[in-house]
């Protein structure tokens, strides 16, 4: 087996238009949907923030069963981004 073979393959992406999505998936595009818009009121905008879902599991068949979890993948972000972001959160606000 190679090296390249050991590699587990990349967390599945947001599921596009048609996927069922499970549960947990709608709870974190919604959180990740949630913090895009606190942001953006913030003056903040990360340029990639995505939804990924973990490894297929598989029941034996063909078919893989929905999605235990799901993370908000913030992505990357230039360092005046990251001082902006640091800003809001030392200044925060109180609910």
């Amino acid at each position: 087996m190679t090296k390249q073979s050991q590699r587990p393959s990349l967390p599945r992406r947001t599921p596009q238009a048609g996927c069922a999505a499970t549960a947990k998936v709608q709870e974190a595009v919604a959180a990740r949907d949630d913090l895009a818009a606190a942001l953006s009121g913030a003056g903040i905008q990360l340029p990639v923030m995505d939804v990924r879902t973990p490894w297929p599991d598989t029941d034996g068949g063909d078919g893989a069963r929905p999605a235990r979890y799901a993370l908000v993948h913030l992505g990357v972000c230039s360092a005046p981004v990251a001082h902006a972001l640091a800003a809001v959160i030392r200044n925060g606000t109180s609910r």
